[in-house]
Protein backbone atom coordinates (compact mmCIF):
# COMPACT_ATOMS: atom_id res chain seq x y z
CA UNK A 1 0.00 0.00 0.00
CA UNK A 2 1.13 3.44 -1.15
CA UNK A 3 1.33 6.02 1.86
CA UNK A 4 -2.87 7.38 1.58
CA UNK A 5 -3.49 11.20 1.42
CA UNK A 6 -5.73 12.43 3.97
CA UNK A 7 -7.74 15.57 2.89
CA UNK A 8 -9.43 17.77 5.69
CA UNK A 9 -12.24 20.29 4.56
CA UNK A 10 -13.29 22.63 7.33
CA UNK A 11 -16.85 23.94 6.25
CA UNK A 12 -16.93 27.26 8.59
CA UNK A 13 -15.17 30.37 7.60
CA UNK A 14 -15.01 31.60 11.04
CA UNK A 15 -11.37 33.12 12.07
CA UNK A 16 -11.85 31.47 15.33
CA UNK A 17 -13.91 28.05 14.25
CA UNK A 18 -13.84 25.16 16.43
CA UNK A 19 -14.70 23.16 13.65
CA UNK A 20 -10.72 24.21 11.93
CA UNK A 21 -9.38 23.11 15.18
CA UNK A 22 -11.24 19.41 15.03
CA UNK A 23 -10.48 19.16 11.26
CA UNK A 24 -6.74 20.27 12.24
CA UNK A 25 -6.41 17.99 14.80
CA UNK A 26 -7.89 14.74 12.98
CA UNK A 27 -4.98 15.65 10.05
CA UNK A 28 -3.00 15.79 12.40
CA UNK A 29 -3.27 12.18 13.90
CA UNK A 30 -3.61 11.24 10.20
CA UNK A 31 0.09 12.44 9.71
CA UNK A 32 0.92 10.75 12.63
CA UNK A 33 -0.31 7.55 11.56
CA UNK A 34 1.81 7.62 8.41
CA UNK A 35 -0.27 9.92 5.55
CA UNK A 36 0.40 12.75 3.77
CA UNK A 37 -2.20 15.47 4.66
CA UNK A 38 -3.48 19.10 3.95
CA UNK A 39 -6.18 20.83 5.00
CA UNK A 40 -8.72 22.66 2.40
CA UNK A 41 -9.67 25.67 3.94
CA UNK A 42 -12.90 27.34 2.47
CA UNK A 43 -11.98 30.65 3.53
CA UNK A 44 -8.75 30.34 1.32
CA UNK A 45 -11.00 29.57 -2.12
CA UNK A 46 -13.27 31.63 -4.35
CA UNK A 47 -15.94 29.50 -4.75
CA UNK A 48 -19.15 31.34 -5.80
CA UNK A 49 -22.60 29.81 -5.08
CA UNK A 50 -22.60 26.82 -7.25
CA UNK A 51 -23.99 27.58 -10.42
CA UNK A 52 -24.29 24.55 -12.77
CA UNK A 53 -24.19 26.75 -15.51
CA UNK A 54 -20.60 27.20 -14.57
CA UNK A 55 -18.48 24.79 -12.73
CA UNK A 56 -15.24 26.44 -13.38
CA UNK A 57 -16.08 29.70 -11.46
CA UNK A 58 -13.54 30.94 -9.46
CA UNK A 59 -11.02 28.20 -7.62
CA UNK A 60 -13.77 25.36 -8.19
CA UNK A 61 -11.14 23.28 -10.50
CA UNK A 62 -8.49 23.72 -8.24
CA UNK A 63 -10.28 22.88 -5.35
CA UNK A 64 -11.70 19.98 -7.16
CA UNK A 65 -8.44 18.52 -8.20
CA UNK A 66 -7.09 18.66 -5.02
CA UNK A 67 -9.99 16.87 -3.53
CA UNK A 68 -10.00 14.22 -6.32
CA UNK A 69 -6.29 13.75 -5.20
CA UNK A 70 -7.09 12.11 -1.51
CA UNK A 71 -7.40 8.39 -0.88
CA UNK A 72 -9.21 9.98 2.33
CA UNK A 73 -11.78 12.91 2.55
CA UNK A 74 -12.44 14.30 6.42
CA UNK A 75 -15.42 16.96 6.06
CA UNK A 76 -15.74 18.62 9.39
CA UNK A 77 -18.91 21.07 9.49
CA UNK A 78 -20.21 23.84 12.36
CA UNK A 79 -23.60 23.16 13.27
CA UNK A 80 -26.60 25.63 11.72
CA UNK A 81 -30.15 24.90 12.01
CA UNK A 82 -29.38 21.26 12.92
CA UNK A 83 -27.09 20.66 9.39
CA UNK A 84 -23.99 20.91 8.10
CA UNK A 85 -22.72 24.38 6.55
CA UNK A 86 -24.07 26.57 3.39
CA UNK A 87 -19.95 26.60 2.59
CA UNK A 88 -19.48 23.06 3.01
CA UNK A 89 -22.57 22.48 0.78
CA UNK A 90 -21.05 24.87 -1.65
CA UNK A 91 -17.95 23.33 -2.15
CA UNK A 92 -19.57 20.26 -2.12
CA UNK A 93 -21.51 20.91 -4.95
CA UNK A 94 -18.65 21.78 -6.82
CA UNK A 95 -17.31 17.84 -6.62
CA UNK A 96 -19.09 14.71 -7.84
CA UNK A 97 -18.16 10.81 -8.20
CA UNK A 98 -14.83 11.94 -10.42
CA UNK A 99 -13.94 13.48 -6.68
CA UNK A 100 -15.78 11.14 -4.14
CA UNK A 101 -16.34 8.18 -5.20
CA UNK A 102 -14.82 4.90 -3.58
CA UNK A 103 -12.94 7.26 -1.41
CA UNK A 104 -12.79 6.95 2.35
CA UNK A 105 -14.85 10.02 4.13
CA UNK A 106 -14.47 10.70 7.92
CA UNK A 107 -17.18 13.07 9.58
CA UNK A 108 -17.14 15.38 12.19
CA UNK A 109 -19.39 17.94 13.69
CA UNK A 110 -19.41 20.91 15.73
CA UNK A 111 -22.10 22.31 17.53
CA UNK A 112 -22.00 25.36 20.03
CA UNK A 113 -25.64 23.75 21.93
CA UNK A 114 -26.76 19.90 21.97
CA UNK A 115 -25.62 17.02 20.50
CA UNK A 116 -24.89 17.84 16.36
CA UNK A 117 -25.99 14.36 15.83
CA UNK A 118 -28.28 15.42 12.45
CA UNK A 119 -25.22 17.44 10.87
CA UNK A 120 -23.54 14.16 10.63
CA UNK A 121 -26.55 12.24 9.42
CA UNK A 122 -27.25 14.39 6.86
CA UNK A 123 -23.28 14.70 5.58
CA UNK A 124 -23.60 10.70 5.59
CA UNK A 125 -26.79 10.79 2.98
CA UNK A 126 -24.42 12.72 0.39
CA UNK A 127 -21.67 10.68 0.84
CA UNK A 128 -24.11 7.79 0.35
CA UNK A 129 -24.86 9.70 -2.52
CA UNK A 130 -21.91 9.86 -4.07
CA UNK A 131 -20.61 6.24 -3.30
CA UNK A 132 -18.05 6.95 -0.65
CA UNK A 133 -17.51 4.77 1.85
CA UNK A 134 -18.22 6.18 4.93
CA UNK A 135 -16.05 5.66 8.09
CA UNK A 136 -18.73 4.50 10.52
CA UNK A 137 -16.69 6.09 13.77
CA UNK A 138 -18.05 10.23 13.74
CA UNK A 139 -17.23 12.93 16.06
CA UNK A 140 -19.59 14.89 17.41
CA UNK A 141 -18.12 18.02 19.21
CA UNK A 142 -21.32 19.37 21.58
CA UNK A 143 -20.68 22.58 23.36
CA UNK A 144 -17.60 23.06 21.90
CA UNK A 145 -17.04 26.36 23.51
CA UNK A 146 -16.56 23.74 26.82
CA UNK A 147 -14.03 21.42 25.20
CA UNK A 148 -11.42 23.82 22.55
CA UNK A 149 -9.68 26.06 24.12
CA UNK A 150 -6.64 28.26 22.74
CA UNK A 151 -7.09 26.31 19.37
CA UNK A 152 -6.63 22.86 21.12
CA UNK A 153 -9.25 20.56 22.46
CA UNK A 154 -8.83 20.42 26.52
CA UNK A 155 -11.12 17.35 26.65
CA UNK A 156 -9.43 13.95 26.27
CA UNK A 157 -12.25 11.83 26.04
CA UNK A 158 -13.14 14.68 22.72
CA UNK A 159 -9.25 14.36 21.91
CA UNK A 160 -9.15 10.83 21.47
CA UNK A 161 -12.20 10.08 19.29
CA UNK A 162 -11.00 13.30 17.05
CA UNK A 163 -7.51 11.82 17.00
CA UNK A 164 -9.27 7.75 16.52
CA UNK A 165 -11.20 9.68 13.23
CA UNK A 166 -7.70 10.87 11.69
CA UNK A 167 -6.11 7.15 12.53
CA UNK A 168 -9.29 5.64 10.69
CA UNK A 169 -8.93 7.86 7.74
CA UNK A 170 -5.55 6.28 7.03
CA UNK A 171 -6.32 2.59 8.53
CA UNK A 172 -9.38 2.50 5.68
CA UNK A 173 -7.91 4.67 2.92
CA UNK A 174 -7.93 1.51 0.91
CA UNK A 175 -10.81 -0.13 1.73
CA UNK A 176 -12.41 -2.22 -0.93
CA UNK A 177 -15.64 -0.32 -2.35
CA UNK A 178 -19.57 -0.73 -1.61
CA UNK A 179 -21.24 -1.61 -4.76
CA UNK A 180 -23.35 1.47 -6.12
CA UNK A 181 -26.11 2.90 -3.38
CA UNK A 182 -29.54 3.50 -4.82
CA UNK A 183 -28.68 7.05 -4.00
CA UNK A 184 -26.15 7.10 -6.63
CA UNK A 185 -27.74 5.96 -9.02
CA UNK A 186 -30.27 8.92 -8.80
CA UNK A 187 -27.65 11.29 -8.18
CA UNK A 188 -27.56 12.17 -11.68
CA UNK A 189 -26.68 15.88 -10.50
CA UNK A 190 -22.91 14.58 -9.72
CA UNK A 191 -22.54 13.62 -13.22
CA UNK A 192 -23.33 16.25 -14.81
Amino acid sequence: MTQPHVVGIAGSLRNASYTHVGIERALEAAESAGATTELLDLRHFDLPVFDADDREAGDAVEFARRVRSADSILLGTPVYHGSFSAPLKNALDYCGFDEFEHKTVGLLAVAGGGFPITALDHLRSVCRSLDCWVIPHQVAIPRARNSIDGGRITDDSIDDRVGKLGEEAVQFANIEPDPPSLESTENVGAED
